[in-house]
């Protein structure tokens, strides 16, 4: 298995916990932590005096973000997470009466809500069903009607694990005149992904999941290609190209995506981020996907001899970080877990794993012996 043993010590929650549970909210390795308490002891102890090397933390991190998704950093702006920043999608773009927009359902709310706010426009949602998380091609072509100008999907199912095929979706987009807009958020820090590859137009994405990062900051990827489509709605000091000439006043907007950052940043969440990405970027999210699907393999393998049933795809195209599978009772047996200092999550009828590079099979046993005894125990009761 790809060795990764090296980074285990930046992450002080394997100490108390065997923690699989990076798809809701990650546990921040050492070096990001340091990074926010080293901001915070600035602050304190130096007022705004730091504010230029501040700023360059910022230019830093929106690069790294950048590279992260093969962008331009001039088509990334900070956001405070996943919500606002498809908020700003849907509420940006000049609707027509009759629009209309693909969404496949269930999702999670981030990426349905702010879709079907522009009702009220008379734009027309159009929806989806996935199948335990899954969705194709051909699910999107029967629901396609004259007037559809955005497909807005989660780049992973959060209950399944599903990754739907983005290269595939992009071409049909390209070749169709549709805008695409993806929610990376169970994508980006454990998954490689291309934007200009998989030809998406607009990418939302939190930090404090797969990215290692801190709630509360997010990033919006918007293509060149697509800049002039998207109006801002909320403007403000940062948003206007003299931004600090605050006496003589110019309503003269940013050209990038940076015009969309309206006021005083989350310089904290920035800096965490920023942190992060370096630790992720250093390691390569190739080698993070192999360690990762090497985890998940192992995991699988062991929960098909027990007998549990696996709901996520194992196929290349399709696999994530996300495993889970459906116990007789998933509610019962996360909590029979948690009491064992293994935190999972429980996402309807299934429990759902997302080990990140750092577990190892340390982790694995402890879930095993959780497991194992989780079913005497019921097999007594029975």
């Amino acid at each position: 298995m790809n060795d990764l043993s090296q980074y285990r010590s930046e992450f002080p929650i394997t100490n108390n916990f065997c923690f699989f549970n990076n798809a809701a909210i990650s546990a921040p390795p050492l070096r990001v932590a340091k990074a926010v308490s080293d901001l915070m002891l600035q602050f304190g102890n130096e007022g705004f005096l730091r504010y230029p090397e501040w700023m360059k933390t910022v230019d830093r991190t929106r690069s790294l973000f950048a590279r992260l998704i093969n962008a331009d950093p001039s088509e990334v702006c900070f956001t405070a997470n996943t919500s606002e920043a498809l908020s700003i999608v849907a509420g940006g773009i000049s609707w027509r009466h009759g629009d209309k927009i693909i969404v496949p359902v269930p999702d999670f709310p981030s990426n349905v809500y702010p879709w079907v706010n522009l009702e009220r426009s008379g734009v027309e949602i159009c929806f989806v069903r996935k199948n335990e998380g899954r969705f194709g091609l051909s699910d999107i072509t029967a629901v396609l009607r004259p007037g559809t100008r955005l497909i807005a999907v989660s780049s992973t199912d959060f209950t399944t694990g599903f990754r739907c095929d983005l290269e595939e979706l992009g071409d049909f987009c390209r070749r169709n005149s549709i805008l695409l807009c993806v929610d990376a958020i169970q994508s980006l820090g454990a998954i490689p992904l291309d934007v200009k590859r998989c030809g998406v137009h607009f990418l939302a994405c939190g930090g404090h999941k797969w990215l290692l990062s801190t709630m509360g900051i997010g990033a919006l990827y918007i293509s060149k290609e697509v800049n002039d489509l998207l109006h801002p709605i909320r403007v403000g000091w940062r948003s206007v190209e003299n931004e600090e000439d605050f006496y003589n006043l110019e309503m003269k907007l940013k050209a990038d995506a940076r015009r969309f950052e309206a006021g005083t940043l989350n310089l904290a969440g920035i800096t965490a981020l920023g942190a992060a990405l370096e630790m992720l970027l250093e390691i390569g999210i190739e080698r993070i996907f192999e360690k990762i699907s090497g985890l998940n393999d192992a995991i699988s393998s062991e929960l098909g001899r027990r007998n549990f049933r696996v709901i996520s795809s194992m196929e290349p195209v399709h696999r994530s970080g996300i495993l889970s599978f459906a116990p007789d009772d998933a509610e019962r047996l996360f909590r029979y877990l948690l009491k064992r200092k293994v935190l999972a999550a429980q996402r309807g009828n299934a429990v759902r794993l997302s080990p990140h590079f750092y577990n190892d099979e340390s982790d694995i046993e402890r879930l095993f012996e959780a497991l194992d005894s989780y079913s005497s125990r019921v097999m007594k009761k029975d």
